[in-house]
């Protein structure tokens, strides 16, 4: 059964899809005439499509139906935060540019503790998108102590809004904005951690898996080239004095050159698979003492974004590091459920001897319109999260 908090999620999203998600009732969501319309009843033939289902929602996925990672930010963010009341309230959101994944990726590591800001996107230096606006006005952060009382936090050049105190990061270029990210985070926490992510600057599929663990955990996420390290990179490691650093991706993104450059900054360990679907789950298996995910098992949430769309990964972030929590997975095809994925999903599916109230359950969110996942593939997706009993486990075939 899921619990009443992604209830309530899944219901605030549903308000959100009016404003930032396509409509998937007939005639662009008019009314069925043929059926009576005195309210969305059960009687009537539309009320499924006039609600969302399946594309907003099935029995163990719920969609962040966004057309573009600013409308699927938007979303994620009032569906971690409703902004009903005081304490569901972020103290502070995350302010960054559009154009640049790598920006947002970075970002995303101040959704975790203590400011626990989750992002919104902006476009350039003048221009607030109509969805960041009205999650700004409806989130209505309280201001963060950890951030020098700020209610936004601006990453980069992007607009001032109206109304809100805000503490500004700056950098040159996303590289050295993630420095200036980490360094931030070091100091609302009052320590630097003794872990971070590196990924590679050009192959975003790759990388995307590193902003929810960030989210999570307040690890940083730092770029460098395929056979070199940026001076900013190394400048960021340096400050954490030795530490574990955790590579995502193969040598197609960071070669091992730059594999023995980062054994004189610390101890590095490659995580990676042969394709970006296959790389993010050895990420959510992997675990080195209390780093990293570990869910071999049943009884998780995961989010789903596809690699087409990098920029979800930072918009998306807030839903690892609350909930359900768990990690992104990524998809290279909105039509086609990976086989790394679904064999994973098979791997880890729950299952039940007697009772299916006596057993857990696994949760997906969707992160995208049907140009990111098609209803096809949500639905293979649902299929491999239920629960079943336990001589059916492994026996889906969800490849779509």
């Amino acid at each position: 059964m899921r619990s009443p908090r992604i209830v309530l999620a899944a219901l605030l999203v549903a308000l959100l899809a009016v404003g930032c998600g396509r409509s998937s009732a007939p005639n662009g969501g008019q009314k069925d005439r043929t059926t009576p319309t005195t309210g969305a009843k059960g009687t009537e033939r539309t009320a499924a499509t006039d609600l969302g289902f399946p594309t907003f929602a099935t029995k163990n996925t719920t969609r962040i139906g966004g057309a573009d990672p600013v409308a699927d930010a938007a979303a994620a963010a009032r569906a971690v935060y409703s902004g009903a009341s005081r304490i569901t309230r972020p103290r502070a959101v995350v302010l960054a540019d559009d154009s640049d994944w790598r920006v947002g990726l970075a970002a995303s590591v101040l959704m975790s503790s203590p400011i626990r800001a989750p992002l919104l996107y902006a476009h350039g230096t003048d221009d607030l998108p109509a969805a960041t606006i009205d999650a700004l006005k409806a989130l209505a952060p309280t201001g963060s102590k950890d951030a020098g009382g700020a209610q936004v936090i601006r990453v980069g050049d992007v607009p001032a809004p109206d109304g809100l105190k805000t503490t500004d990061l700056k950098g040159a270029d996303p590289v050295a904005l993630a420095r200036a990210i980490d360094a931030f985070q070091s100091a609302a926490r009052g320590t630097t951690s003794d872990r971070v992510i590196v990924v590679g600057s050009d192959d975003p599929a790759y990388a995307m898996p590193a902003a929810a663990w960030a989210a999570k955990a307040g690890d940083p996420v730092l770029f460098v080239d395929k056979d070199s390290i940026p001076p900013d990179t190394k400048a960021a490691i340096s400050a954490h004095q030795q530490p574990k650093i955790y590579v995502l991706g193969p040598k197609s993104t960071v070669s091992d050159k730059v594999m023995t450059q980062l054994k004189k900054l610390g101890s590095p360990t490659r995580i990676a698979g042969p394709d970006p679907a296959a790389s993010s789950v050895a990420f959510a298996r992997f675990l080195d003492g209390s780093f990293g995910w570990g869910v071999v098992d049943p009884g998780h949430g995961f989010v789903f974004a596809n690699a087409s769309r990098p920029g979800d990964a930072g918009a998306a972030a807030p839903l690892s590091a609350s909930g359900t929590y768990g990690p992104l997975l990524v998809s290279t095809s909105a039509d086609q459920l990976p086989r790394a994925l679904s064999s994973y999903l098979l791997d880890v599916q729950p299952g039940y001897t007697r009772d299916p109230v006596r057993g857990v359950y696994n949760h997906g969110w969707i992160v995208g319109d049907e140009s990111a996942f098609s209803v096809g593939v949500q639905s293979a997706i649902d299929s491999l999260l239920e629960i079943v009993p336990v001589n059916e486990r492994g026996s889906n075939d969800s490849t779509s």
